[in-house]
């Protein structure tokens, strides 16, 4: 038997330099938290702020409309706290993710009508970026306190038409699937980069082909199961409505809200 060669018993050690995964790290970050956004609130046993989704729709979609129409300083600040005052109800997680997403937008509002406040028109700076954050933090007060299928199901009761319930409905669970699928690619790129990889950019290119290749994949599977199960293009709700105390309270104050809005409007006209 012929011995070993000495080259074959020496160790090689290979340090490959240092590669930059910042972009890739970032992906990762985006994509769980959207995905723990999704489903944390999912897993809610119950909704929050103790009013129906459906009133509680309604109501989103009221103040908007009268926060837009009013013309009244003293309707708006009124409104403004009373928003403060439903945020801050909201646990502190969600308090931050609704702020950190409605306070950009009308700061860059106000920017935007410096120009129009230095003619003097004051009155568009002042209101204008209060009103676009009203509804924003309205919009977020209703998406953290209420789950994916109430909201869904309160859409409905309102007559939205099925084919949009049906298109938003799915948007929703086709992004926590996607959104794992994402993961895994961007995970094996990231395994897979060792040391310098100057392709790495182009890889990503390629986690968004296929991306595209299994959403077109899946939504030919659930064209298929629909076909399947006889979807004649209706979405019926499944939950049962039930009208609270709590539900006539909030019509009440609904009601006084309008109330102020014409009071306010007629006397400032």
């Amino acid at each position: 038997m012929k011995p070993v060669p000495d080259w074959m018993t020496q160790q090689e050690p290979y340090t490959p330099p240092a590669g930059k995964d910042r972009f890739l790290d970032k992906s990762i970050r985006g994509f769980l938290s959207l995905l723990s956004r999704i489903r944390q609130q999912g897993q809610h046993e119950h909704d929050l702020l103790w009013v129906s989704p459906f009133f509680k729709l309604l109501g989103v979609v009221l103040w908007i409309v009268l926060v837009s129409a009013s013309r009244s300083f003293t309707f708006v600040y009124a409104m403004l706290a009373f928003v403060a005052v439903l945020l801050a109800l909201l646990p502190g997680t969600d308090i931050r993710r609704i702020l950190k997403l409605a306070i950009p937008i009308p700061l860059l509002t106000y920017l935007i009508l410096v120009p129009s406040a230095l003619t003097g028109n004051r009155y568009a700076i002042t209101m204008i970026p209060l009103k676009v954050l009203i509804s924003l933090t309205a919009v977020g007060i209703l998406s953290a306190s209420t789950r994916w299928d109430h909201l869904i199901s309160a859409l409905r009761r309102l007559r939205i038409p099925s084919l949009l319930v049906f298109t938003f409905d799915i948007m929703v669970k086709y992004l926590i699937i996607l959104g794992e699928h994402a993961l895994t690619l961007l995970y094996a790129l990231k395994l897979r980069s060792v040391g310098t990889n100057h392709k790495k950019y182009g890889s990503l290119a390629g986690v968004g082909g296929m991306l595209f290749l299994k959403s077109s994949e899946l939504s030919k599977e659930m064209v298929f199961a629909m076909e399947c199960r006889g979807f004649d293009g209706e979405y019926p709700v499944t939950d049962r409505f039930r009208f609270t105390w709590k539900d006539a309270l909030f019509l009440l104050l609904n009601a006084a809200w309008i109330a102020l809005f014409f009071y306010l409007q007629t006397h400032t006209a």
